[in-house]
This record gives structure tokens, sequence and C-alpha cells, in this order.
């Protein structure tokens, strides 16, 4: 079972290592987000391009531990109260009202007979990629300006809303026991939140410090086995991992503090975009249906016109939300980063080919939109913040444009 997945893997490993080699030459050109890279590879490389790389049970094992531990990663990035600095309440309604917007567009796509479920299209529209944007934005040195925690509380909501969404609205129980089901697993990740904040005797301090650079790395140790725990947890309570993850990521931001938390942080993201999280956007595009765009026009042009419903279900009401306490040109390039869509749209549209609620052409249509989405997006938005996203940038430095304006 191993050894047949061993081609594919030697693959995605040459991608994965070719991919921002890649992105760094072309941002001479144009700025192209690696995850976009990724995903084109995994398309070239799968079935219906040069037929290379084929998933199986080893690959798409790994490919879900990447996804595990992007949203895990997105977690980690949420600090609340630099999110409670973001308007997290605005954030919070921006989400709802997105939802509403949704899930009209969606009735409304249903009743022209383009897709088959209102409810499924509607999550996907709703959806803002945060696991996707933070190297980005972190690399333009975004998140360390004024106008990184209002990203962060958008992108955080536009990541747990639509997982809790899907957890209550994708499922075929009882909603009344769904939410009880959501209420039991909330309960269970505040009461590991108040915890990880009250564990930190000195003794066990020192006994992480000691570990952190050692053959035991028991804070890594630790933080993987928070991931497993709460994952397995929503499984048991049939609910989405991926809600697990992200709440995992929350936890352990709040266990890990002070002095040991760059390090921390810094293995585990290692672990993840140096390892797993390529895994799961290669597989991607392994598993992506081009046939379902090249062999039918009209589907095709679904693509776009999903770009700019993005633009309309999730940018509008965040533009809406946030107008007056930004800048005009913050709340612009907020609205476009929050219309930025991919991991969970994947995630979702596999869900609903699945269970037989999407057709195939049309989860490649928002799938395409979405990787659209990440790769002109990002752009304009840092092009508006005066912001270029490159590695070499010390973080914080390059100045805003339009702060003058009011």
């Amino acid at each position: 079972m191993i050894g047949g997945a061993i081609p594919t893997l030697v693959l995605i490993g040459l991608a994965a290592v070719l991919a921002p080699i890649i992105a760094e030459g072309l941002r001479r050109f144009v700025a192209v987000p690696e995850v976009v890279i990724q995903i084109v590879f995994g398309i070239i490389l799968g079935p219906y391009v040069l037929g290379l790389a084929h998933s199986s049970v080893v690959v798409t094992a790994l490919s879900d531990f990447g996804l595990t531990f992007l949203m895990f990663l997105a977690g980690l990035e949420v600090d609340l109260g630099t999110m409670r600095q973001g308007h997290l309440g605005r954030a919070t309604g921006s989400w709802g009202v997105s939802l509403l917007v949704a899930l009209g567009v969606g009735a409304a796509l249903h009743a022209t007979g383009l897709v088959l479920d209102s409810v499924v299209v509607a999550l996907c529209l709703t959806t803002t990629a945060l696991g996707t944007l933070l190297p980005i934005l972190r690399d333009a040195g975004v998140l360390q300006s004024r106008f990184g925690p209002s990203i962060l509380s958008v992108g955080a909501i536009g990541e747990f809303g639509p997982i809790v969404a899907v957890a209550v609205l994708l499922t075929n129980r009882d909603p009344r026991l769904t939410f009880a089901l959501l209420v039991v697993f909330v309960a269970v990740a505040v009461m590991a939140a108040l915890l990880a904040m009250q564990v930190h005797p000195p003794g066990f301090i020192a006994l992480m410090r000691r570990h952190l650079h050692s053959t035991a790395q028991l804070p890594v140790r630790i933080s993987v086995v928070l991931v497993i725990l709460l994952v397995y947890l929503a499984t048991k309570l049939s609910l989405d991992v991926l809600l697990g993850a992200f709440a995992a990521g929350v936890v352990v931001r709040l266990f890990i503090t002070g002095e040991d938390r760059e390090p921390i942080t810094s293995k585990l993201e290692a672990i993840g975009f140096g390892f797993l999280i390529p895994i799961f956007f290669i597989e991607s595009g392994i598993n992506f249906d081009l046939q379902a765009l090249i062999h039918q026009p009209k589907v095709l042009l679904l693509v776009p016109m999903f770009t700019v419903i993005f633009l309309l279900t999730r940018g509008l009401p965040t533009w809406a939300f946030f107008r007056g306490v930004l800048t005009r040109v913050e709340t612009r390039s907020l609205a476009v980063l929050s219309s930025t869509g991919l991991p969970i749209i994947v995630v979702i549209t596999t869900l609903g080919v699945d269970e037989h609620r999407m057709k195939p052409q049309n989860a490649a249509a928002l799938v395409a939109a979405g990787m659209l989405s990440v790769l002109i997006y990002p752009v304009l938005a840092l092009s508006w913040l005066g912001k270029a996203p490159k590695a070499t940038e010390t973080p914080g430095v390059a100045e805003r444009s339009g702060e003058e304006e009011t």
C-alpha cells in the first residue's frame, strides 16, 4: 500500500520544493501565491494532464492531516485580545450578513437549475481563506500593521463560521441534536483553554524549556496531542474535524506564552508549511476535475461568475460593517481579502459531491474560482495598501497607502 504511493509522494515532494522557487522567480513580473502554484502542479501531475500522480489511501491520509494542520495553524493565529482590537463584533456581524446574502444567492442559483443544493453553494460563498492568506500577509508585513487585527478578526470568523455552519447545515441529524453536540464540544474546548491558561507552574515551564530544543521536543508533542484529542472529540460527536483542529490552535496559543511562543510556533509552522500542508494543496490539484471545465464551456463561464459573487456575498458585507472605522483604502482592501477563499471551498465541495448535493462540474468551478480569488484578490489588496508580498521586507516597515484618507 505504502509502496504504491511512493512515486506520487516523490512527485509531490518535488512540486513542494519547486513551488516557492517558482513563486520567487515570478515576483519580478507578477506576485503569484505559492498555494496556487502548488495546486497547478497537482493539476499538471494529475490524471487529466500528465497522469503521473494519483491519489491513494496514504496520499489522501497525509492530505487530510495537511488540511487539519492548516486549520490548526489558523487557530494558532487567533489572539482574542488582538481580534477585539480588530472589531470582532463587526467581523461576526458581517459574516452573519454574508451567510444570509449567500443563502439568497444560492436559492436564486437553485431556482435557475444551475445548482442542486442552495445551502452547499451558499456555504462556499461565505468563506475566507485565513490559513492561505496568513503566509502572504505575514511576508508582506500586513499582520504587524494597524490593519492586521482587522484582517485576523474577519479571517478567523470567515473560517470558523463556515466550519460551524457545515456541522449544523450539512448533516442529516436533527438540528437540535447538532446544536447540543456543538455546545458540548465548545464546553470541552473552553475547559481546555482555561486549563491551558492555568498550567504554568515554574517546574513545568522549566521542563518545557529544557526539552524545547532537545530530541524530546516536548512542547511540540503536547501541541500535536491537543490537536489529535480535539479532532478525536469532534469526530466522536459527529462534528467536522476542522472544528476540532481550529479549536486546538486556539487552545495551544493560550498554552504557549511569553518568550516560548515564537520558537514553538516556528516549529509547528515547520511541520505544517514545510511538510503536511503542501501535500493537501497539491493533492487537491491532483483531484481537480479539469475535464469538467475544459469540455463544458458553460461550466468554464461559472468560474469568473463565482469569483465575482465572492465579492458580493463576502466582500460587500465586510465593507459595509467596517466602513467608517478604517480608512477607505483599508476598508476596500479588507473587503477584497475577506472574499479570498479556497481550503474550506475544497472541503465543502468534496462533501457536497460525495453526498450527491453538488454537481461535479460546479465543484470544479467553485474550486477554480477559489484559486482565482487567491491569485487576484491578495495582490489587488496589497497594491492598494502599498505592500509588496516579499519575504525580504521587514515586517511592519512598509508604509500603507491611503493613510491620509479618512
